[in-house]
């Protein structure tokens, strides 16, 4: 009969602050005495847990600050009409755009003040979310 090993309970640091950290330390533990699973130690607030963290989760793309310049879409829609040009200075509160989603026309608007440097969406252009529709510079 094969024994099975248990890994042990976390281990705790008081290092105060919410942080994590991944110090991609493997460690080898027996599995039923059949293979080897890898283990990585994660410390999240200080305290150390030992995880089989998944390749998808290890291949994730890393979260990126949005630039408050380019503007994209919350939801997908059709684009029934644009209120900017080119080069065209805007302000705060200014109607940028209607986009026609689920049969609800919303107006988008300017969350800052600029001047459209480049926008990337047409009238009649059906867009997905997330989808870079405008510029500022």
């Amino acid at each position: 009969m094969a024994k099975s090993s248990k890994t042990s309970a976390p281990e705790p640091k008081s290092t105060g602050g919410k942080t994590v950290k991944n110090d991609n330390s493997e460690v080898s533990a027996g599995l039923n005495g059949n293979g080897k699973i890898r283990c990585k130690s994660l410390v999240i607030d200080g305290t150390k847990y030992r995880t089989r963290l998944n390749k998808k989760f290890e291949d994730r793309k890393a979260w990126e600050s949005p630039d408050p310049r380019k503007i994209t879409s919350g939801i997908a829609g059709t684009v029934v009409k644009l209120f900017v040009k080119e080069g065209q200075e805007v302000s705060k509160g200014g109607q940028m755009l209607i986009l026609e989603a689920m049969k609800m026309k919303n107006r988008i608007i300017f969350h800052t003040g600029g001047t459209v440097k480049k926008i990337y969406v047409r009238e009649g252009e059906k867009i997905p979310r997330n989808f870079l529709m405008l510029e500022l510079k």
